[in-house]
């Protein structure tokens, strides 16, 4: 059976021409980047010119503004806790309430040490209002941890108003773009964005590769400690085959979003709702009236598990979530939507459909019709 892959907020398929860019990394190019021999200085020319590629996607100034680590996580964890180090007299936190786990879990950590956050929660639409940021951001705040683009909902969030309240005010903004980079069209620089996270892997690269964005490098304190490699900012042999195919990916998304596929998923993604809602009555869309990215779709059933609505589509052959990847051994529902107003039941009753670059029309035609049927088998089953 063909696997329609619905998922990619998850994870993407690495792409053949990045796994094409790797293989030599693998193999005859194995040098040290930080070795003075010529195997070593050539990994050092990849590791530059990939930093170069990274810089182009998101809009940095400089190359020099790219750090690279294992993922998001860990560009997310590096960012808080640096931002933290440069203002030890400042003991708030803001945050939006539907953040990636990989920013709070470690807010709920430094809470537990004393520190007071302060959890922004959006409307029934997943706005974020700018107004309760302006509210929270004082003299006592240290940093303001954002996501550009929601993982669950899609829903984009106003990271310039907010950017523009924290440089007023001297509060380090720190901006998750893991799900927005490669969908938008990102100028980091132009914003007082302080860092920023991304990850390869959610735009046809490798796994165990991310970058984190720094405006500023001076006086970072970095997460980790040892050899001194990129630029003292993040210690530990850089993994540059991973390091290349991250490169490879992030040019092929900027090429994709200059051709107008953005425009293109979103049209994908908008028949794919409608195909749904109006053939499933007690069916909705989460968060259709704000900005989204192009990609993903949030939708709820009346009388349906969302757990077991993934499960009965998966022997379709389409491979969906009912939420965040992250969350998704914990059988909870999704704190997005509980935090956007909805009951534990409606919360658990969602799926998550999340196109890429990739995805065809008749992937979705068929998506489509498992949604509908396996919608109706459970109705018809009692809900489960």
């Amino acid at each position: 059976m063909p696997i329609c892959y619905l998922d990619n907020n998850a994870t993407t398929r690495v792409s053949a021409d990045v796994l094409q860019a790797m293989l030599p990394w693998f193999g005859e190019r194995y040098g040290n980047a930080s070795s003075l021999h010529s195997l070593g200085q050539e990994s050092a020319q990849a590791l530059q010119s990939s930093r170069v590629s990274i810089a182009r996607l998101i809009g940095a100034r400089s190359p020099e503004n790219i750090v690279f680590t294992s993922g998001g996580t860990e560009s997310n964890n590096s960012a808080i806790r640096a931002a933290l180090a440069r203002a030890p007299g400042r003991r708030r936190i803001v945050a939006s309430a539907i953040e990636h786990e990989a920013v709070l879990a470690p807010l709920a950590a430094l809470e537990a040490r004393g520190y007071e956050v302060v959890r922004i929660a959006p409307d029934g639409e997943g706005r974020l209002a700018a107004q309760a940021f302006d509210a929270a951001i004082d003299e006592r705040c240290a940093l303001v941890a954002l996501m550009w683009a929601n993982n669950e909902t899609g829903a984009l969030h106003d990271v310039a108003a907010i950017a523009k309240l924290c440089a007023a005010r001297g509060a380090h903004f720190h901006v998750d773009a893991v799900q927005a980079a490669g969908k938008l069209k990102l100028e980091v620089a132009s914003l007082p964005i302080d860092s920023l996270s991304v990850s390869a892997h959610k735009l046809h690269g490798p796994k165990g590769i991310g970058a984190l964005y720094l405006r500023e490098s001076a006086h970072f304190e970095p997460l980790l400690l040892g050899g001194g490699q990129e630029g003292e900012q993040r210690a530990g042999t850089e993994n540059i085959p991973a390091i290349v195919g991250f490169a490879r990916a992030a040019d092929a998304a900027l090429h994709w979003m200059q051709a107008g596929g953005p425009a293109e998923l979103a049209k994908l993604r908008d028949q794919l709702e409608q195909r749904i809602t109006q053939s499933l009555s007690g069916s909705r869309v989460h968060a259709p009236e704000v900005p989204r990215t192009c990609n993903t779709t949030n939708l709820g059933f009346d009388g349906v598990s969302g757990e077991a609505l993934v499960m009965l589509l998966s022997e379709e052959g389409v491979c969906a979530s009912a939420g965040s990847a992250c969350a998704s051994s914990r059988h909870a529902p999704s704190h997005v939507l509980l935090a956007m107003g909805l009951g534990e039941r409606a919360a658990s009753s969602s799926l998550r459909l999340s196109l890429s670059r990739e995805t065809t029309a008749a992937e979705l035609e068929h998506a489509a019709a498992a949604v509908v049927r396996s919608v109706e088998i459970l109705r018809a089953l009692g809900g489960d």
